[in-house]
């Protein structure tokens, strides 16, 4: 990191992720409100790890602006723009930064699982059972942070997406909650939200949740809470009981390519809703008044293109959607003076819409929509 400077109450410093073939050094900023309260939760907010996904560089503006109004217990690393590779992977007037370049993986999918630190946990417990809570959290931490260090230090080197991705991941470790902030390609808001921690889906401005199970997949959230539901439940099936240490959201904010300032200022209160909840700030900030509804992982279904074609997307993102009306208008003039040439499109069960595909020509097979069935409230 590089030598820090103030600028009201944040500290603001720079993080190395990488360098490019010109030999420069890639950075994101971080900014870091100090709490003032040793005891209290601190925070990891990032946002725009997929290049095109801007909107939660606004949030994190809106939220830093917020914060000098409060007061601030615990502490609070905030690192906006956080992939300058994904950012400026730009094509024309579209940014294509989902996937790495030059492996094809997505950016979100190369943080680091610790296999081998969880497969040890039985072991590593039995060696540290003597440690009371406090000393048992904060040594499996530095076990985390040393495991990221040496992954790092790989001496047979790592890919610049997995160097940036644990990188990263290094930082939200040092924190006890970590929020991932994201966008879908047209997306009505959404949370992931893993099961051990559905009820604080209802803390968010955001009106649908994704339960998503206590495992890990690769993404953010999942890599920085699931060590540590397996140590609890490794711990808890010993007889040693305790809450989950860490808390882990990705927070879908709406469409990639938009910034929208008075919505970041929307999501930025459902945050401070949240870290007023787990006292991260004095003073205590309600949750917005609002529906909110929840389905499992399971129950959120991708529905893929039955043709190519041109595509009228039909069904209104976040609203109920009847099973039989139309989810789009498919297109095809070549099949024009044909029944074939346009056809309505749709689905055999009730759902919500949630995302869909951002262009209007698609190939056959291309994931149109992503809906959620099988709703609850939450």
């Amino acid at each position: 990191m590089t030598a820090a400077s103030f600028t009201s109450k944040a500290l603001v410093s720079s993080v190395a992720l990488g360098e490019l073939a010109t030999g420069q050094t890639l950075t994101a900023p971080i900014y870091t409100y100090k709490g003032s309260d040793a005891n209290a939760a601190s925070v990891y907010i990032q946002a725009n790890v997929h290049g095109a996904e801007v909107q939660g560089n606004a949030v994190i503006h809106q939220l830093m602006t917020m914060l000098e109004g409060y007061t601030v217990l615990g502490d609070i690393h905030c690192v906006p723009l956080a992939n300058p590779l994904g950012i400026n992977q730009k094509s024309g007037e579209f940014t294509l930064g989902r996937f790495d370049p030059i492996t094809g993986v997505n950016w979100n999918r190369e943080y680091y699982e610790h296999a081998a630190i969880v497969d040890d946990i039985p072991s590593w417990f039995e060696a540290n059972k003597q440690l009371n809570d406090v000393e048992l959290f904060s040594a499996f931490r530095q076990l985390l942070l040393s495991s990221c260090q040496i992954r790092l230090n790989n001496g047979w080197g790592i890919s610049t997406g997995h160097r940036l991705a644990v990188t990263l991941q290094s930082m939200a470790h040092d924190a006890d909650i970590v929020l991932d902030l994201h966008t879908g390609p047209k997306s009505a808001k959404h949370l992931y939200c893993p099961e051990y921690d559905m009820g604080s889906a209802a803390l968010f401005s955001i009106p649908f949740s994704l339960i998503i199970p206590n495992e890990f997949g690769g993404a953010m959230d999942e890599a920085a809470f699931y060590p540590w539901w397996k140590l609890q439940q490794h711990c808890a099936a010993q007889g040693r009981e305790f809450a989950v240490p860490v808390a882990a959201f990705t927070l879908e904010l709406a469409s990639q390519e938009r910034i929208d300032m008075a919505d970041a200022k929307e999501d930025a209160l459902g945050i401070l809703a949240y870290l007023s909840h787990r006292g991260v700030i004095k003073e205590q900030v309600k949750p917005a008044e609002m529906p909110r509804w929840g389905c499992y992982l399971a129950n959120y279904k991708k529905f893929h293109a039955p043709k190519a074609g041109l595509v009228e997307y039909c069904a209104e993102l976040g609203k109920p959607l009847a099973a039989g009306e139309p989810l789009v208008n498919l297109l095809r003039l070549e099949q024009y003076g044909t029944e074939q040439a346009l056809m309505p499109v749709s689905l055999p069960c009730d759902c919500v819409p949630v995302l869909h595909f951002a262009s209007a020509s698609v190939h056959q097979g291309t994931e149109l929509y992503k809906v959620m069935t099988d709703l609850f409230e939450l």
